[in-house]
């Protein structure tokens, strides 16, 4: 990129200082002129050794600043669409980590705002660009397979999130599903019409206690005519289980778990191999580093972002009918 692009981090959490370590790491011809978090008194000294000018408590400051071309929103998910507002407002680009918001009114407020303003605005759905599942799309697109008959998405975390998120969270369809409801979207290349959500509270009682569940099956029918599958679980003792699978009328594609090796050792007592990678940070290190790749070349050359604001609106859309479905213990139809 030859255009010199500053951006401002809105939330130093785990995900805001990964974004602003890999920022400063991976892209030169970007800056990270600021930084902004309620607790901002503790970070100097880990601002000071990326190089980052400012820091605030007040991320209006950085909205404020007009040296500031972009910003990136790693805050609370309950700031995420009043923060998009006001930037757009400001005239700034917009990365925002997922979701935009749980309330749908909201994110059409904020995607209002950004189509007002003529801003870039990219979601943080960042498996898209997942080494593996980014083929998995070339393939199906190429028509390889031929038509998607069946898409089939493992995903289970190696352990349950502390009880305090699960309160806030919004329920595991809209904090943990939803990555896999963009991923059937974005595999298919098809809107879902139906969502029937089976599900239970199969690993910790408290997270049940929390009117959350921690375990599910949810069919899927989609606008093209095909079926789908997303199995979740809070809990898999041996790692991230992170697994796709796709059947088309000339073939499929399957994607097994990263690991840190592929060595295999046969004895005359076991096949043993490594187990998945631990979590997510671990599995999807390269795809938080792509996906703002993508976000800044689509302010440098002024070209459409690849997961634009109809990406963060669906996957909410199709959580909201899981939770629904849930509830109801019967399938819920979408608008394809």
């Amino acid at each position: 990129m030859a255009k010199q692009i500053n951006v401002g981090v809105i939330g130093a959490g785990r995900i805001g200082k990964l974004h602003a370590g890999n920022i400063v790491k991976n892209f030169p011809a970007v800056t990270v002129k600021a930084i902004a978090d309620i607790n901002a008194g503790g970070l100097a000294d880990w601002a000071q050794s990326l190089g980052i000018a400012d820091v605030y408590q007040d991320y209006k400051q950085i909205l404020a600043d007009p040296a500031i071309d972009a910003v990136i929103i790693c805050s609370s998910t309950d700031t995420h669409s009043h923060i998009t507002i006001e930037a757009a407002q400001a005239g700034k680009h917009i990365f925002c980590e997922k979701p935009i918001d749980y309330d749908v009114k909201r994110i059409h407020a904020a995607l209002e705002a950004v189509k007002k303003a003529g801003v870039k605005f990219q979601v943080g759905f960042n498996r898209r660009f997942d080494h593996n599942f980014k083929k998995v799309r070339e393939l199906i697109q190429s028509g390889a397979i031929g038509d998607v008959q069946i898409v089939k998405v493992t995903s289970r975390d190696p352990a349950p999130p502390p009880l305090e998120y699960v309160k806030v969270s919004g329920g595991m369809f809209l904090d943990m599903t939803i990555h896999d409801f963009d991923m059937v979207r974005y595999l298919t290349g098809s809107e879902v019409t139906e969502v029937y959500a089976n599900a239970a509270v199969l690993v910790d009682p408290a997270i049940g206690a929390a009117g959350d569940v921690d375990t599910a099956l949810i069919s899927l029918k989609f606008k093209n005519g095909a079926i789908g599958m997303i199995d979740n679980c809070r809990q898999a003792v041996y790692g991230y289980d992170q697994r796709v699978e796709v059947l088309g009328t000339k073939g499929g594609i399957t994607v097994t778990n990263d690991t840190p090796t592929t060595v295999v050792m046969s004895t005359g007592s076991a096949v043993t191999a490594d187990k998945p990678k631990y979590f997510f940070l671990e599995r999807y290190m390269d795809s938080f580093t792509e996906e703002m790749k993508e976000f800044f070349q689509s302010i440098a050359e002024n070209t459409e972002t690849a997961v634009a604001g109809i990406d963060g609106l669906k996957p909410v859309l199709i959580g909201l009918a899981a939770q629904e479905s849930y509830r109801a213990g019967k399938p819920v139809k979408l608008e394809g």
